[in-house]
This record gives structure tokens, C-alpha cells and sequence, in this order.
């Protein structure tokens, strides 16, 4: 989150954020690999990325998912919905020249990644192709998926080992608070979190890419360096001839360190239904980890210590079950500050949101608050998107459901299920 002559930054001094959506048909939902496109009458000339001021635009891997992302590091999310919805009305209105808009959530719910995947084939296709050689991208993992990535500066080891412990220690409450992918080629396929299901295999070929999902508990980064990224680098000398990978880019942990932006960027949030709930969710996961950095519920030690089997197991049946997922064991139970073990997600978050509130490490904005309660009272989306779609829904059924979400996102507004 540096760059430049800009200053280090400091814990919690700022926030950057980042938003994926797929680029669908108007009408029939299919996706439309058309950002190339999009980004062209934008900028005025064929680019991957434009800057139009708080927010840029950028491409991806595959040609039907555009990026919103902060241009600069924000000094706090305030403000940050109305401008997500601003530039989704101006996508909205350039695509609908091409009859298409803009559609939410983490997984296209109707995609056969095997047939409509399309890379992005400009600059920067080197990077693309490697990843498709080395893993194979037309699969749902790689290019069926939407997320949310929230980065968080540190500055040397002193910050680094801290605000890692305490993100390690949230990362298996996220899904609980933010899936949204229960919809995987025109099924219900059981898992409210299909997206992190798949990603937390993309890279099976080669474990140590994402290893448990849930970083090891490096507190230096030199240590950091020893023991995540050089055994990739290794694994990829292997297997990438070309050179092209960076280990850096490569790391597919759920929250991986950026030592050349000095932050660390969580990865494990779906995308939402509107912008109000993706910004609710990263505020609600920042503040927790600031909780547990500022060590207001457990001390750094009792952070550090906890396993990482432990973490990856609660994070595997919260990838399944969302917010109906419970977390029992007692170590995690005490560093959260939980009242009690066998509290479901829904439960937990809505005592953590409580607290957050209560000891000003949540900002009373009533767009979040509304949109926290929905989740916590209702369900996380996908739970909300099951029961809107009833058992074994048909293909209309599903564009139905999910032509609703897309409304959802261009008038910024949450999903509720009749």
C-alpha cells in the first residue's frame, strides 16, 4: 500500500479495497467477455486499468470479471459505497450499449468455465497464460469467481507479527459473514461457499501454493520469506520453466503479505449483493482484527498459538455451512471473546458486531449497521439466495433470483428473500 516517495504506513492508519463483478447479458445472464471492451470507452484507448479519480477500474484473468478497487489507500470506507455505486451506474450504462450489465455474488451461478472461459489477451498475458499452463484456469476456482480483497498496512516486523496473528485468527469467521456462492453451474451444490471450495484447490498441483488456506504463524518476514515464499519459489522453479511466476503473485493463501506495498491483503470475502454489504463486511473483518491486534479479548501470545489445523478446520465447515457453521474449540473460543463455545455464525457475528460497536472499533454508519443486521438476522447471501431459490430450482428460477441481485446492485441495496 506503498508507493513512490509516499511515507511507510502505519496499523490501521489506512484501508484499500478491492471489488470483482462479472459482466452478464441483460437479459439471460450468460457471461459476456467483453471488459477489454468496457475499459476501452472508458479510458479512450485499449487498457487494463483506468483511474478515474477515488476509484480505478482494471481488468482480470478471464475477460467477463472487471475490478473496482481504491486508487489510493483510504484513511477509513466512509464515503466508499456511494462511490462503488456511481461507477456500477456508469458500467451499467456503457455495457447496456452492448446488452449487458454488471452481476454480484461470488460465482456465476449458470457458467461452464470449461466452454465460456476466455483469458484476457492483452498486456500482461504472459502472467495469464503461466497460470493456465501451470494450473489450468478454465475451471471454477480460477475463472468463476468474484471477491473482495481488504489490505491493511504494516510497517516492519514490530506491525507485521502482530496484524498477521490477529488475521489468521479471523479468517475462518469470514465465510460465515460473507458467502455468497451457493449456485455452481445451475445446482445447489451443498456448499454455501462453493467459491473458496474450488480455490482452496486451484492449486493442488502444486500444495504449497495454498497450502491450509489459513497462513502459518510467521511473525517476521524474514521468516515469512523462509518459510511460504521460498518453497514456492522452489516448487516453481520446477514447474514453470519460463520464469515468468512470482512467488509473490503465486501465494494463494487466504491472506497473503505484500512486503512490496507493506500490507497484508485478506482474500476470503465473496462478493456481495450491493456495494453497501461488501463495505459493511470489510469494516466489520477490519475492526475484529484491530480488536485483536490492540489485544482487547486475548493476548498476542494466545493469538500466535493457535494451529493452524485448528484455524483451517473451523474455515472448512464455515465454507460449507456459513453462517450456520459453530466453532467449538475453547482456544478460539477465549481469543475472540466469545460468551460461550457451540455459538453458530449468525450468533457470533452479531455479538461481535454488538462489541465492535461498543468499543468504537465500528463506526455507527447506519448503511452498515442495516446491512450488518440483515446478515446476522437473515443469514449470510448465500443462505438468503437458498431459500429464495427453494429445492432443485430451474434455470429460470435461477435468472430470476439473480436478475434481482443484479437490481440489488445498481440500486445499492440488500437482498431479502420473500
Amino acid at each position: 500500500m506503498t508507493s513512490g516517495t509516499r511515507a511507510p504506513l502505519h496499523l490501521f492508519e489506512a484501508i484499500g479495497f478491492e471489488v470483482e463483478y462479472m459482466i452478464v447479458d441483460a437479459e439471460h445472464l450468460g457471461v459476456r467477455p467483453m471488459s477489454d471492451w468496457l475499459l476501452e470507452q472508458v479510458a479512450g484507448q485499449l487498457t487494463s486499468e483506468v483511474d478515474l479519480g477515488n476509484l480505478s477500474w482494471s481488468n482480470e484473468l478471464v475477460l467477463h470479471v472487471l475490478e473496482f478497487k481504491t486508487t489510493d489507500p483510504l484513511a477509513h470506507l466512509a464515503g466508499l459505497s456511494g462511490w462503488l455505486t456511481r461507477d456500477v451506474a456508469r458500467a451499467n450504462t456503457t455495457l447496456a450499449a452492448r446488452g449487458a450489465r454488471l452481476l454480484p455474488t461470488a460465482m456465476h451461478p449458470l457458467m461452464d468455465p470449461t466452454s465460456e472461459t476466455r483469458l484476457w489477451p492483452h498486456d500482461g498475458r504472459e502472467v495469464y497464460e503461466a497460470f493456465d499452463r501451470l494450473f489450468g484456469c478454465r475451471g471454477h476456482g480460477w475463472s468463476n469467481l468474484q471477491s473482495v480483497h481488504v489490505n491493511l498496512p504494516f510497517c516492519g516486523d514490530r506491525e507485521f507479527g502482530p496484524l498477521h496473528a490477529a488475521i489468521r485468527a479471523t479468517l475462518p469467521l469470514v465465510p460465515m459473514l460473507a458467502a455468497s456462492s451457493p449456485v455452481v453451474e445451475g445446482r445447489l451444490s451443498g456448499n454455501l461457499d462453493s467459491r473458496l471450495v474450488y480455490y482452496r484447490h486451484n492449486c493442488d498441483r502444486l500444495p504449497v501454493v495454498t497450502a491450509e488456506v489459513v497462513p502459518e504463524p510467521v511473525l517476521t518476514q524474514a521468516g515469512y520469506q523462509e518459510q511460504i515464499l521460498q518453497p514456492i519459489g522452489r516448487a516453481l522453479a520446477r514447474s514453470d520453466p519460463s520464469g515468468v511466476l512470482d512467488p509473490t503473485w503465486v501465494n494463494a493463501r487466504g491472506a497473503i503479505a505484500r512486503f512490496d506495498r507493506g500490507s497484508i491483503e485478506i482474500r476470503l470475502l465473496d462478493t456481495q449483493e450491493c456495494a453497501a454489504a461488501d463495505v459493511a463486511i470489510a469494516a466489520a473483518v477490519s475492526g475484529l482484527v484491530r480488536g485483536l491486534v490492540e489485544e482487547r479479548w486475548a493476548s498476542r501470545s494466545e493469538q500466535q498459538a493457535l494451529p493452524t489445523s485448528l484455524l483451517g478446520s473451523v474455515l472448512g465447515r464455515a465454507m460449507v455451512e456459513a453462517s450456520r457453521a459453530r466453532i467449538d474449540p475453547p482456544d478460539l473460543v477465549r481469543v475472540l471473546g466469545l460468551p460461550e463455545p457451540g455459538l453458530d455464525g449468525s450468533r457470533i457475528w452479531a455479538h461481535l458486531v454488538d462489541r465492535l460497536v461498543r468499543e468504537g472499533l465500528l463506526a455507527e454508519t447506519p448503511e452498515w449497521l442495516d446491512a450488518l443486521g440483515v446478515i446476522t438476522s437473515r443469514g449470510c447471501l448465500a443462505s438468503r439466495i437458498v431459500r429464495a431459490l427453494g429445492d432443485a430450482p430451474s434455470r429460470a428460477r435461477i435468472v430470476s433470483v439473480y436478475r434481482e441481485l443484479a437490481e440489488c446492485l445498481a440500486d445499492n441495496r440488500m437482498f431479502v428473500e420473500p
